[in-house]
């Protein structure tokens, strides 16, 4: 965010939101007991799942009729986000004590940089470019709005802004439940 700019950026927003995913990896992997790696995990589950939703929802139908190229490159970002939420899901029914947890979370790890380092440099860095300040603060206004009301797990099958819209406010209002029960 620059100095003159009030409002956040949708793309520094975006790529914070990468930061505190590439963050939680860490503390996931560094946790010592039980309940420390599964709160970690928790929280890295629900920053990826509405993360991801909003991009799906918001920035890649933007990023797909406005840049050159970007239909392909947000196919490309598409097919990752796919592969990612079914590692994510598979690893969310794994118990964070099982012996494989690190190993996948590790797999998980490698794919999500992967795909963030992607996003950054073929979408994100395009869109900055395309776009003036007041618009890129609006969009990241916008894609707040559309975190707020995410699922906050995978489903993986829903990588569309369409999807998205028909299948999220259930998931939402399921997931949401899910994790107050979770945590009561």
């Amino acid at each position: 965010m620059t100095d003159t700019q009030t409002e956040p950026d949708v793309v520094d927003l975006l790529q914070e939101q990468h930061a505190a995913i590439r963050d939680l990896f860490a503390e996931v992997l560094m946790a010592t007991g039980r309940d420390e790696r599964e709160d970690s995990f928790h929280r890295l589950v629900r920053l990826m799942a509405v993360h991801e939703t909003a991009e799906e929802e918001l920035v890649h139908p933007l990023a797909r009729h406005t840049l050159p190229g970007g239909k392909d490159i947000v196919a490309d970002r598409l097919a990752e986000e796919k592969a990612a939420k079914e590692m994510l899901s598979s690893l969310e029914r794994t118990d964070v004590d099982a012996p494989e947890f690190p190993r996948l979370l590790d797999e998980l790890r490698l794919a999500v940089l992967t795909h963030a380092r992607s996003e950054e440099r073929y979408e994100f860095s395009r869109l900055r470019g395309s776009f003036g300040a007041s618009e890129r603060a609006a969009l990241a206004a916008v894609v707040k709005a559309a975190e707020a009301t995410a699922p906050t797990h995978p489903h993986p099958g829903t990588e569309s802004a369409t999807k998205n819209l028909l299948v999220g406010p259930l998931a939402a209002m399921t997931d949401r439940i899910r994790d107050i029960l979770r945590s009561s």
